[in-house]
């Protein structure tokens, strides 16, 4: 068995050389588990920001999908893709952040529809993890989150069963799954309870 594990900027690098430098062949699972961060508040809202976080968060994820995705076929493997409560509930002062996960559960919802129709048996395993106790994620949010980190090493548990048993989905912790149930049909609550985890002012001097 052959997983392919991308974490942090290395996957970048093996976006644009993967054709000259690794054969994919037999790949049984990929893990796209590579996150680029800003700080949380107003100022995270830049052109340059924005543009950064896309390219990390979501078009190198398209490409070494679009690379990794024949061997996959080949071997009827699972495509692991390790994302954000942010992408699928938006929240103050994680702006350009957000919408780079957005376009995540777009792309690849779309293209788990387009494999299905197609007869192709890859498996889309989304991951919707909240924050983790990682001391770069702690700095990102000091003074503007009250919430809770999560333990690191049980999201990665959760993520590992997921793709393991090729679930479309994994929530961890597992109340995000009925937060993004409860998102259409209660916006005052929601919006009520992520203010509550906020802490403005600091957010908006950031």
């Amino acid at each position: 068995m052959k997983v392919l594990l991308l974490t942090g900027l290395g996957a970048l690098f093996f976006a644009y050389y993967w054709d000259d430098n690794f054969d994919p062949g037999g790949l049984d699972y990929l893990v796209l588990n590579h996150i680029g961060g800003a700080p949380a508040g107003t100022r995270a809202r830049s052109r340059q920001a924005t543009r950064w976080l896309m390219q990390v968060n979501f078009v190198s994820y398209v490409q070494l999908t679009s690379r990794a995705l024949p061997s996959l076929t080949d071997s009827k493997g699972s495509l692991v893709v390790v994302s954000s409560l942010l992408g699928r509930v938006p929240t103050s002062f994680s702006t350009p952040y957000s919408a780079a996960k957005f376009a995540l559960d777009g792309f690849f919802g779309s293209l788990r529809r387009e494999l299905d129709v197609q007869d192709v048996n890859v498996a889309i395993t989304m991951c919707v993890l909240g924050l983790r106790d990682r001391a770069s994620a702690a700095e990102a949010v000091r003074g503007v989150t009250r919430v809770q980190a999560a333990p690191g090493p049980k999201a990665a548990l959760a993520v590992i069963r997921g793709g393991a048993t090729r679930a479309a989905g994994v929530f961890y912790p597992w109340r995000f799954r009925l937060l993004c149930l409860l998102r259409r049909w209660l916006p005052r609550p929601r919006a009520w309870f992520i203010r509550q985890e906020l802490n403005v002012t600091a957010a908006a001097a950031a």
